[in-house]
């Protein structure tokens, strides 16, 4: 498994999460707010905004079962790949960084004292080979 494929996993949590944030701002979208007080006259019913929200809702909500399944299948990948690894130090950055999301910095924060961001960073990529 490559760098990039293993990135591909962050990528896509990135767009659940973005996904989800779209999918709640149609839902507050949809809810009936307050009637307009402008005085001003409107055409009723030349538009239909809660009926193509509830569309939109409908199509990003199955967007969001697909990139959910996708995320639980790159997971799936990346924990097999952490169990190949023999050591344990570098099993444990390979969890941090690619399974929690941590940055170079905080996983080797985490690790301990003796850690350097730019230490763990070489140590997953000379185990990937993309060094």
């Amino acid at each position: 498994m490559t760098l990039k494929e293993i990135s591909r996993y962050s990528e896509l949590r990135e767009r659940l999460w973005r996904a989800e944030e779209l999918l709640r701002s149609f839902q507050e979208a949809i809810r009936p707010g307050s009637p307009s007080m402008s005085g001003m006259p409107s055409t009723p019913g030349i538009k239909d905004k809660v009926g193509d929200l509830a569309v939109e809702i409908a199509d990003l909500s199955e967007r969001i079962k697909y990139l959910k399944e996708e995320i639980r299948q790159e997971e799936q990948r990346i924990k097999e790949l952490i169990e190949s690894v023999n050591d344990e130090r570098l099993r444990m950055i390979f969890r941090l960084k690619f399974l929690r999301g941590l940055t170079w910095m905080q996983t080797a924060e985490t690790m301990g004292e003796k850690y350097t961001e730019e230490g763990v960073r070489k140590m997953c990529y000379r185990h990937l080979g993309d060094e």
